[in-house]
């Protein structure tokens, strides 16, 4: 059975607050993850932190959109460890390579599953701000239900779709297979699926 976990974050703030780039100015408000061994989503709000990090630690793969240049380094700013050792798909990161440019989540969920985010990450913050947290959780579990849709359709079919200029469905090849990680030099450890991510 798969340990991979798919994830997402939402923050208190924005980078026009804090200065464009500037991730350990970013402050987490809310995770949740969907983990596929027992098929359950949760959510994480940043005083629940140190709940997150097990299931991180022990995931297979973590699967995110944006994650390596968003999430994770955001989440870097409350972990001791070094998250960046944790086996990685970033499927924005990937469907780049293919097609050298970076299409939103949006778009590549509308045009391969016709189907759409219900908000966007700027209304998270307000929301926040505003103590809504069940808008919060809502909007960010359905990020993470699209992610993991988005990856198993590029998985099984070998291609997503996005609209160009025209409104035309283009494919877009894409791997998000399955690699089964074992021990190896980067910090995974044999037999226990364990990600020893903090510095001995």
């Amino acid at each position: 059975m798969s340990r991979e976990v798919v994830f997402d974050i939402e923050t208190q703030n924005t980078f026009e607050e804090v200065g464009a780039g500037n991730h350990r100015g970013l402050k987490v408000s809310l995770v949740v993850t969907y983990s596929y061994e027992d098929d359950t989503f949760r959510t994480f709000r940043e005083e629940q932190l140190k709940d997150l990090w097990p299931v991180l630690e022990h995931a297979e793969r973590l699967i995110g959109y944006n994650s390596k240049f968003f999430d994770v380094p955001v989440l870097q700013n409350y972990y001791a460890g070094d998250l960046s050792k944790i086996p990685h798909l970033d499927l924005l990161e990937e469907i780049r390579r293919s097609a050298g440019f970076r299409p939103k989540l949006d778009d590549v969920a509308k045009a391969t599953l016709n189907t759409q985010k219900s908000g966007h990450g700027l209304e998270a913050v307000e929301w926040f701000k505003r103590g809504e947290w069940d808008k919060i959780e809502k909007y960010c579990i359905d990020d993470v239900r699209i992610t993991r849709d988005v990856y198993e359709y590029g998985k099984t079919h070998k291609q997503i779709f996005y609209p160009d200029l025209t409104g035309k469905m283009k494919p877009i090849p894409v791997k998000f297979g399955v690699e089964r990680v074992i021990a190896n030099a980067d910090g995974v450890a044999a037999g226990t699926g364990m990600n020893l991510t903090l510095p001995f």
